[in-house]
């Protein structure tokens, strides 16, 4: 019979494996976007007469319950993900599908399910069904793999991918492709291939452009932040937010202009500025020291991540660690680069810090399953 003393000594086993400077930076990270979220929301609903605590309620909400998600993700074994690889991609896909029968439009877009309490963003929980896809696959191949393993996985990413672009959401894109194709990378295919790939990926998107597949009001959204002086209605309108951010990131100085002030946050100047923009908060708000802190913790996230993909045991763990990895850090550059004007305004949210509670689900749940890879990995 077991005894309550060996039940804590085993918890203190699982506590001493885990990865805690991981798992204190996500919730850390996770805690300063509510804050922010916060300072950028109050004054803005005060001023038009709602609940000023209405998003750090929700939001509050998210962060608390993807917390709980990552801790019981983090104490599953990563292998029982092999078990259900292949329903979370099906559900992923006819989920994808369910957009456009039922989903909720915004902006042009159709991309959620309105829950009443949550809206749903399929797409960014597909990235990580296909982290776990490609990981899974690759585990199965310990011999490599070949030609058909390669066109089948091709067609795992492919598509879901088309139906993203459908709704359209070409920064979920952009993210499904870097971490799919640093997935291939890692697990084997050859370099020449993967030249072949790219090449054939860039002729793809050259014809797309050709025939109007891409169409002009989406180049000019991915190409606009290259020429941001251009006398260009249709550009010097995508830009609009993108200088009214930078100025406001700027205007911040070394210490900002405190939580809960500012012009550009509390008046409404930068679009989106809870979402997209929360980092343009960040800047007003707290200064350089602020931006400095969001940086240098996303970025002890990211060393995390790698570390944990590099010391996994086997390909399985190194492969899911890797994937979260790119979605994690490449998210992060991309979004704080478009604040400064040095990315496309794709529309990724900054990871754990934008508002939404797809986002944050998700990212928790990677987060979970790469601290489920570092019980087992050799660190």
């Amino acid at each position: 019979m077991i005894g309550r003393s060996d039940v804590f000594a085993q918890r203190r086993r699982d506590l001493d494996r885990v990865d805690l400077p991981l798992m204190l930076g996500m919730i850390v990270l996770g805690l300063f976007g509510v804050l922010m979220v916060y300072s950028a929301t109050k004054q803005p609903l005060l001023n038009a007469g709602y609940n000023p605590h209405y998003y750090l309620q929700k939001q509050g909400q998210f962060v608390l319950l993807g917390i709980v998600v990552m801790y019981v993700v983090s104490r599953i074994d990563y292998h029982r993900l092999e078990v259900v690889s292949t329903a979370f991609y099906i559900s992923g896909v006819l989920a994808l599908m369910g957009v456009f029968v039922i989903g909720t439009s915004s902006l042009g877009a159709q991309r959620w399910f309105s829950l009443g309490f949550i809206q749903i963003q399929p797409s960014e929980f597909m990235v990580m069904f296909i982290i776990i896809a490609i990981a899974t696959y690759a585990q199965r191949r310990p011999q490599g793999l070949s030609m058909y393993d390669i066109s089948r996985m091709f067609v795992m990413v492919g598509a879901p991918l088309a139906m993203i672009y459908l709704q359209p959401d070409l920064g979920t894109c952009i993210v499904l492709v870097l971490v799919a194709g640093a997935m291939l990378v890692v697990a084997g295919v050859p370099p020449r291939l993967m030249s072949a790939l790219v090449v054939t990926g860039a002729l793809g998107a050259a014809f797309a452009i050709a025939v109007g597949i891409l169409h002009k009001y989406q180049l000019q959204r991915l190409t606009s932040f290259l020429n941001q002086n251009s006398t260009d209605k249709a550009v010097a309108q995508l830009v609009y937010e993108v200088r009214n951010a930078k100025s406001a990131i700027g205007a911040g100085g070394l210490h900002g202009a405190g939580l809960f002030h500012g012009l550009a946050t509390t008046l409404g100047y930068v679009p989106e500025n809870r979402t997209d923009f929360i980092f343009t908060a960040v800047g007003e708000q707290l200064g350089f020291v602020g931006t400095l802190f969001t940086v240098l913790l996303m970025a002890f996230i990211g060393y995390r991540l790698f570390l944990i993909s590099r010391n996994a045991k086997d390909s399985m763990g190194q492969l899911l660690a890797l994937g979260v990895f790119v979605f994690f850090s490449f998210s992060a550059f991309e979004n704080i680069g478009m604040t400064m004007g040095i990315m496309p305004v794709a529309g990724i949210p900054l990871p754990l810090m934008s508002y939404g509670g797809s986002a944050a689900l998700v990212f928790y749940a990677a987060g979970g399953v790469v601290l489920s890879v570092s019980r087992r990995a050799n660190i």
